[in-house]
């Protein structure tokens, strides 16, 4: 199989629905499988990163789901609220362990760290371009709320790093 294929030399691509559609590069579809694919880069660095093999099991488990949302904009997907209650369980446990937050605090710290904060900002856009998508197509409600948590989840995961690396984090 050629990884080129020409197709989208004009600006337009296909994508594969309930029967295949083509649609221009610029359209709200493409653009929000573009932020979910940026995300998921994004969550390849930081696993890249990471030393905790529970963590980075839990970044790689995101990124599979990250994938099954690509699939519910396009046809079917196995996400379930499940994954959105194993977020928030993790989010609770992280907490459970950190000091109370009781400042804002800037992005950043030990690396891992400053790239879960980017993690972070790119599931905000992603989510931001579904709920525009979900103004014009049917969008799993299960895929929008697994992205909003999944941005608390990376800024917890962020603050747990800064902890594991004995680095202060800076506050506004």
């Amino acid at each position: 199989m050629k990884i080129y294929t020409k197709g989208g030399d004009s600006g337009s691509t296909q994508i594969y629905v309930d029967k295949p559609q083509r649609l221009g590069k610029q359209d709200i579809v493409l653009e929000c499988y573009g932020s979910l694919d940026e995300l998921n880069a994004h969550l390849g660095l930081l696993a890249a990163q990471l030393k905790e093999l529970d963590q980075l099991d839990a970044v790689l488990q995101v990124q599979r789901e990250l994938f099954q949302i690509g699939f519910a904009l396009s046809a079917s997907s196995n996400l379930t609220h499940q994954a959105v209650t194993r977020l928030e369980q993790q989010i609770d446990e992280w907490q459970a362990i950190l000091p109370v937050q009781t400042h804002f605090i800037l992005p950043g710290g030990c690396l891992g760290a400053a790239q879960a904060h980017i993690c972070r900002t790119v599931a905000r856009r992603a989510e931001r371009r579904m709920v525009e998508l979900a103004q014009q197509r049917e969008v799993p409600a299960v895929c929008l709320q697994y992205l909003n948590r999944l941005s608390d989840w990376l800024f917890v995961l962020a603050r747990l790093l800064n902890q594991q690396s004995a680095t202060d984090e800076t506050r506004v």
